[in-house]
């Protein structure tokens, strides 16, 4: 038992002090840990309560985008801590650093080449929660693809085209995001009427049609602001162009042209107002003539 004993004091007498840095530092890391994730857990507890039972799909974006950047606070707030209970303990011992650290570098540079898209991905995909670039449920065109964002995660950006077809877009290959309807929408359209029509007729006709939809009651809340008639848009090699612009709520800007355009062809109809077309001349020449 003595050997055991003196073996220990040895041990206590040549390293106490590095044993005592070392095991506060790991109990100090778990510590901070634990803490930091019972406060995030507990916070994103409460945006959850918040948010999830709320009737506004808004809202409750808003708490899955919180809930999203938290989980990724929480590993990088483990990555940090760990490496510098790593770091700090190295010191204490006096281990060198120098060959882990060109060790370090190697891997980095290694896993870097190989991890390199991965992690634009997941960099781009942060900044995109946390600047609210776009939401589930927005109309958006990233990276040559247009369709409804069904899910962002911390990599991928998923979404439907009108087709049907799912697309999955890396974060990190986004470099504009348009966004079709963040806040509101405008609907331009372009009302082609014939040369031989009364321009002041067509404009005081297609006006008057515009504000009718957009004061009835079944229209009335998509419209943000009353239709705007910004008069000859362009003088066309068949048609002069008339264009009407709408400002309406960000979800209804299809419906609302698709409403206009119907309603406008059935107005020009009753007041006698050509829509110019495209047609064919068809010249039938007799036996005589092609023989000629």
């Amino acid at each position: 038992m003595e050997p055991v004993v003196d073996w220990l004091q040895r041990i206590w007498d040549d390293w106490g002090f590095e044993i005592v840095v070392s095991v506060a530092v790991l109990i100090g890391a778990l510590i901070l840990i634990i803490v930091t994730k019972r406060a995030l857990a507990r916070w994103s507890q409460r945006v959850q309560d918040r948010y999830a039972a709320s009737p506004d799909p808004a809202d409750r974006e808003q708490g899955q985008r919180i809930l999203t950047i938290t989980s990724v606070l929480s590993i990088v707030i483990s990555i940090t801590v760990w490496v510098v209970v790593v770091l700090t303990i190295m010191a204490t011992w006096g281990i060198p650093m120098s060959p882990l650290v060109a060790v370090g570098a190697t891997v980095g540079v290694a896993v870097g080449f190989g991890a390199q898209d991965f992690i634009k991905d997941v960099i781009g995909g942060f900044f995109i929660l946390v600047e609210d670039q776009y939401s589930v449920g927005d109309v958006v065109t990233v990276a040559g693809v247009s369709g409804s964002v069904e899910a962002i995660t911390i990599r991928t950006t998923i979404l439907r085209d009108l087709d049907g077809n799912q697309h999955h877009v890396p974060n990190g290959e986004i470099r504009v995001a348009s966004n079709l309807t963040s806040g509101f929408s405008r609907v331009v359209i372009d009302v082609p009427v014939s040369y031989d029509t009364d321009l002041d007729v067509a404009l005081e006709v297609i006006t008057d049609e515009a504000y009718r939809m957009a004061k009835e009651e079944a229209w009335a809340d998509t419209f943000l602001e009353d239709p705007a008639n910004l008069g000859v848009n362009e003088l066309d090699h068949s048609a002069v162009n008339i264009r009407i612009l709408f400002t309406t709520v960000s979800e209804e800007r299809w419906t609302v042209k698709r409403e206009f355009l119907k309603r406008i062809k059935q107005r020009l109809d009753r007041e006698g107002i050509e829509i110019p077309y495209q047609y064919v001349n068809i010249i039938d020449r007799g036996p005589d003539q092609a023989a000629s």
